[in-house]
């Protein structure tokens, strides 16, 4: 059950409030033309959300804790306490999920991007005018 587990509850809850931050960065940088700001802000997505492997040293010798954590958390903690190998795997990550990230910023504005004006005259049928000096009245369908 979910509330058993509070490991699950807490990457749970960690997921919902990134998802809050996420739409607020979206926002924030509303400024932006499209582009940069989908890039920007799936990069921001991609840092929180790659999750690294991590090891905890415990009071027996010998003995270690692993377990999964944002890799940003990761490389922070890692850095604070001058742990070069925890460090580099944690940066590794995080510089991975930034870089998925982006790619996923990029295939949304390709796929939602504005058709330009010319593409869009060339998808509309032409038409036949047999006098074509003559003038068109609008009509209403």
């Amino acid at each position: 059950m979910l509330f058993e587990d509070s490991m699950s509850l807490l990457w749970l809850s960690y997921y919902a409030l990134s998802l809050i931050v996420l739409v607020a960065v979206y926002f924030a940088l509303a400024f932006l033309p499209r582009l940069p700001r989908l890039v920007i802000t799936w990069c921001v997505a991609g840092a929180m959300w790659m999750p690294a492997g991590y090891q905890l040293p415990l009071i027996e010798e010998g003995e270690f804790y692993t377990g999964w954590a944002p890799a940003a958390m990761v490389s922070a903690v890692a850095f604070l306490e001058h742990s070069t190998s925890a460090l580099r795997g944690g940066l590794l990550w995080l510089i991975l999920g930034i870089a998925l990230g982006a790619c996923v910023g990029i295939a949304l504005w390709w796929w939602r991007r504005p058709e330009p004006y010319d593409d869009v005259s060339q998808h509309q049928p032409q038409e036949e005018d047999p006098q074509p000096t003559r003038r068109r009245e609008p009509v209403i369908n």
